[in-house]
């Protein structure tokens, strides 16, 4: 790499631009290939998409506060739950947790950066394209908005342009924005696949890797395997709708509940996709503040293993009123019972760890306790769905609404609040207010039965899921209300979390967080806060699963913790002699590709030559640019040794 940088020079390439790039200001932002910049990216978009599809989720709530809502039309209702249930899916759940990833997986593992620094990049900028072109749909003369669902079901949304039965782009800018989206969350599984294989620190097995890692590694291969499914579904509704294929047409002898099994063999791993991140981080903030090892460290990894592998054999369980026949409808019943074992196996093993444990109730503790709480409730009610006859009266009610707000919301973003307040120190080097914090916690808690609670009445008692209005005196009236009121007290305590993120951080009057403000047990504790650039000076030496609470302490001979001498001083995070360490450059490339395909898919959308060469032009030169971009810049002949800057 070294060799072609010096042979590659800017005078022998010159429609490329080289000139010096900032690593620090605004602009250096746009060319970043540093992880950790990269994942404050992906959780600040996922941050920016939480509150649109929390403002979407309000108008719709307040639709239905009471009966014969006047709000909204009918047809603004159908895009406001698409766009809401899209936006929680792909741009919130996916793109937090991969931030969360980005930034710590590395530094976890004892690693400088991720494998594909530039890949990196480039995966988090063509989700931001993906972002920015269903989005777009909203721009008035466009009639694109899609309408259909978050899911999509075919005959609707495949109905060919000509029909006239769904008029306007909609559905089109959802299939083209959903491959988008979908090939940004590849690139990033692949990357963290190679880079927690291929770059663990010496001593770091696989059974020692943080129980987040672990987590990650499994959504990683999940992705990879489940994000092509999807992508040849919506292929096929893209081409049926645009060239008249068939695959999904009736009339022609195409099947829709092809497009169901497709869909749904994607969108039962994805739900494992959005709720296994949750579970790592709540299995590492739980030994931090219950000051005890995980209860049973290999059962919950190979239990997650499970639940990622069972997470395959279960997706029939969506479609059980769709006529699958009794022996179908069985063995699909009796997988998506299993599938509790593993799940019901971690909850027991997370209550074992804080279980006689020196607790301490940090917001951090709270948020965690939180998650196996409300999760626990929705792994329940999902339990219901695997029984045929309480399913079909279920389906397509809003008790499913509510189940599934019970395990993703009250699961992934419980966990996702838990691990803001347990590591945004590490990454920013300020404490967030824990008084403001357990504030958020209450408030959110209260807020979040008080939304999703009711719906299992509402359900039961046969409300729809998906209607925009509903008639009084049907018993359904005081619930909804108590639902538009627990909506609006989730959105105060998102407020009040971004006051806390916005005083404590951004005006910088949080408590200076210092390397280990919470005594931690893992790698990343060993590092500066926030940490360097190269993340360690000295790559870290594992011996024991939680490497960095053993440097810190051991235990007499009554099995009481002694701390040792060293107090864990600096693991690797700065200090010493060393030479400069040259990291990887950065680039603008990975922007211009992403960029690229924005125009590509107005080019599909609306058949345009004009988007197309724009596109391809903006994307084949991004391409050719990187490719021939040196990864690294040459170093002066004489530089000096550089000491890093060491940890504080």
């Amino acid at each position: 790499m070294t060799t072609v940088t010096g042979a590659l020079t800017t005078a022998r390439r010159p429609f490329i631009l080289r000139r010096p790039m900032k690593t620090t200001g605004v602009s250096s932002w746009f060319t970043t290939i540093d992880h950790k910049k990269i994942g404050i990216m992906y959780g600040s978009a996922a941050l920016i998409f939480f509150l649109v599809g929390g403002l979407e989720a309000l108008l719709i709530r307040l639709q239905l506060a009471g009966p014969n809502g006047t709000v909204v039309s009918a047809a603004q209702y159908n895009e406001l739950f698409t766009m809401h249930g899209t936006t929680m899916v792909f741009l919130v759940g996916m793109p937090m947790a991969v931030g969360i990833g980005n930034y710590f997986i590395p530094i976890m593992i004892g690693a400088r950066d991720v494998a594909f620094p530039r890949l990196n990049a480039f995966g988090f900028y063509v989700v931001c394209a993906g972002a920015i072109f269903l989005y777009s749909s909203w721009i008035p003369g466009i009639n694109g908005v899609p309408n259909g669902g978050w899911f999509g079901y075919t005959p609707l949304s495949d109905t060919p342009m000509t029909a006239g039965f769904l008029p306007g782009h909609g559905p089109d800018f959802w299939t083209i924005g959903i491959i988008m989206l979908g090939i940004g969350s590849t690139t990033s599984a692949i990357n963290f696949i190679v880079t927690i294989l291929n770059m663990r620190a010496p001593g770091m097995t696989l059974m020692r890797m943080p129980v987040f890692v672990w987590m990650m590694l499994v959504v990683a291969f999940l992705t990879v395997f489940a994000m092509p499914i999807i992508t040849v579904a919506l292929i096929m509704v893209f081409f049926d709708r645009s060239y008249g294929t068939l695959f999904f047409q009736p009339a022609a002898g195409g099947d829709p509940l092809l497009y169901q099994h497709l869909f749904w063999l994607f969108g039962h791993p994805e739900v494992y996709i959005l709720i296994l991140p949750g579970m790592g981080i709540v299995s590492e903030i739980l030994p931090v503040f219950s000051r005890k090892p995980l209860f049973g460290y290999a059962v919950v990894v190979f239990s997650g293993i499970a639940i990622g592998f069972l997470g395959w054999g279960v997706w029939a369980h969506h479609m059980f009123a769709t006529g699958l026949g009794p022996v179908a409808i069985s063995a699909f019943a009796v997988s998506t019972m299993l599938i509790a074992v593993p799940t019901g196996v971690k909850i027991f093993n997370w209550l074992s760890t804080v279980w006689r444990g020196s607790v301490q109730l940090t917001t951090a503790m709270l948020f965690s306790l939180g998650f196996i709480a409300m999760f626990t409730i929705g792994g329940l009610s999902g339990v219901l769905h695997s029984v045929v006859p309480a399913d079909t009266q279920q389906t397509d009610t809003y008790f499913v609404v509510a189940h599934f707000h019970y395990v993703l919301f009250g699961g992934l973003m419980l966990a996702v609040f838990g691990g803001m307040y347990y590591w945004l120190p590490k990454v920013f080097g300020r404490m967030l207010n824990e008084r403001l914090g357990k504030l958020n916690f209450w408030t959110m808690l209260i807020g979040f039965n008080l939304t999703f609670f009711p719906m299992h009445f509402v359900g039961l008692y046969g409300m729809p899921r998906r209607t925009y209005r509903y008639d009084s005196g049907l018993g359904w009236d005081v619930w909804n209300l108590v639902e538009t009121i627990g909506a609006f007290i989730i959105a105060m305590s998102t407020l009040i979390f971004l006051t806390n993120v916005i005083v404590s951080i951004k005006l910088k009057r949080g408590a200076v967080a210092g390397n280990d403000p919470w005594d931690g047990r893992t790698l990343e504790w060993t590092t500066s806060s926030p940490p360097p650039e190269y993340n360690f000076a000295d790559i870290p030496e594992v011996e024991a699963r939680d490497a960095f609470w053993h440097d810190k302490y051991t235990e007499d001979d009554e099995g009481r913790l002694v701390p040792l001498p060293s107090g864990g001083a600096d693991a690797g995070g700065g200090g010493g002699q060393q030479h400069h360490i040259h990291m990887p450059s950065p680039s603008f490339y990975p922007l211009v590709m992403a960029a690229g395909l924005i125009p590509l898919g107005y080019a599909a959308v609306y058949r345009s030559f004009v988007w197309l060469g724009i596109g391809a032009l903006t994307l084949l030169y991004g391409l050719y640019a990187w490719a021939i971009e040196p990864a690294t810049e040459p170093e002066p002949e004489s530089a000096p040794a550089r000491t890093p800057e060491p940890a504080v």
